[in-house]
């Protein structure tokens, strides 16, 4: 774990007797937590070594009584009842040794678990903000994601990957856009591929092109195809929505010309994953049809090392990214990729989540250190003549919405940015 390292369990406890109380959790030091993590790895994630027969150890578990039949909860209020009367009942048996396959297969124990986890991810953000400074704080977020990593573990099905989650977003407007998405599970091998579930800055940006297309240059012309570029397209709903908007646009305009979307990430999961979700969302059309289908395809791109070919060999008018910044060094990859890309009187939407703690704490100041402001008075106007540099033509402070992002977004901040001579 990030910052605290603690000696490996030699012999794991039951978790009833060893998680720490959620009712007490601001109170719970990172090691304790770590500790505790460790421990359900050990019982439920690793394998113990085979050993002999006759050196096994009797195997025991605590007495439980006969839980009610009552519908279950969800598990944020009941886990931390039924966690603290547990701790209270048996910390006598703390200590205990049990036998790792009889407690991994009680049902019992992994039901507290998960109720456990699932209370622990419901206060994580009050534990997160309990931290001493920034480093400590980062070291809690870290232990928030390999709790959530554990929980994504026990609530998939037995032996079987985690079940993906079909998501219908209506977003309001003059002509209002449904989209279908399918959220992947995360991959337990690869921390990267965060891109096969929806996050909420692309939920917020959505919502405001479907308000009004044409605040974002998103209006097909008679005159000119309109072509469009998502950076870091997750799931695509961006992309998708972009595309419905079109199609809208062509069916009360049929003269126009059609717009080109092309959505883009880099790992191999997430783009299948973005195939799945163009499908579902645009069907081929029957061969009675009198209008084509939009013009959306995938490709794959590496902002670090990026290969401009096929549909990325031409310029761009509008891009989009919705929070692809979470490293220090992918402002300035994205950077390099919009100033190739990005058409001369284009535009590239830039949305990100505000996160005050955590070790994404801060990352909004390296979007300003790679786009200068376009205010500061260094530059003459927007658009051609003179040397082209790229800055923010615009910045608007977006509130969180409820029930909607992670515990560690306090909101978002939407960047214009553009060409503007120097």
């Amino acid at each position: 774990m990030g910052h605290y390292f603690v000696s490996p369990i030699p012999t794991p406890t039951s978790p009833t007797s060893s998680l720490p109380p959620l009712a007490r959790l601001e109170h719970c030091s990172p090691e304790q937590v770590t500790q505790a993590l460790q421990n359900l790895r050990s019982i439920y994630l690793e394998r113990p070594p085979i050993i002999e027969s006759a050196a096994l150890p009797e195997k025991h578990l605590p007495k439980h009584v006969i839980h009610d039949t009552s519908v279950p909860d969800s598990g944020y209020a009941s886990a931390e009842e039924d966690e603290d009367e547990l701790v209270e009942d048996e910390c006598e048996g703390h200590a205990d040794e049990f036998d790792v396959d009889v407690l991994r297969s009680d049902s019992f124990e992994r039901d507290f678990v998960i109720r456990w986890l699932t209370g622990f991810a419901a206060r994580s953000d009050v534990w997160v903000a309990s931290g001493a400074d920034s480093a400590d704080s980062d070291a809690r977020m870290e232990l928030v994601d390999a709790a959530a990593s554990l929980l994504a573990f026990f609530t998939g099905k037995d032996d079987e990957e985690e079940e993906p989650i079909t998501r219908i977003f209506a977003f309001p407007g003059a002509h209002p856009v449904e989209v279908e998405l399918n959220d992947a599970p995360l991959l337990s091998t690869d921390h990267t591929s965060v891109g096969l579930q929806s996050w909420a800055s692309a939920i917020v940006l959505s919502e405001r092109i479907c308000a009004d297309p044409k605040a974002f240059s998103l209006s097909c012309s008679a005159a000119n195809p309109l072509r469009v570029l998502e950076l870091g397209a997750g799931t695509g709903l961006l992309s998708i929505v972009a595309a419905k908007v079109f199609q809208q646009q062509q069916q009360q305009h049929p003269h126009v010309h059609p717009a080109t979307v092309l959505a883009t990430d880099f790992h191999q999961s997430v783009l299948a994953n973005l195939q799945t979700n163009i499908d579902a969302n645009f069907p081929c059309p029957p061969s009675s049809s009198l209008l084509s289908p939009p013009c959306i395809s995938l490709q794959a791109l590496d902002w670090q090392f990026p290969v401009y070919e096929d549909a990325l060999a031409s310029p761009f008018d509008v891009i989009l990214a919705a929070d692809v910044v979470y490293h220090p060094h992918h402002p300035q990859w994205i950077r390099a990729c919009v100033q190739r890309l990005l058409a001369p009187k284009g535009v590239f939407w830039l949305i990100i989540a505000l996160r005050p703690t955590g070790r994404h704490e801060g990352m909004s100041d390296t979007v300003t250190e790679v786009f200068p402001l376009a205010s500061t008075g260094s530059f003459k106007h927007e658009g051609g003549g003179g040397n082209l540099k790229l800055a923010i033509l615009q910045m608007e402070r977006l509130g969180r919405h409820e029930s909607m992002g992670r515990a560690d977004e306090s909101g978002y901040i939407l960047y214009k940015v553009g060409w503007v001579s120097c």
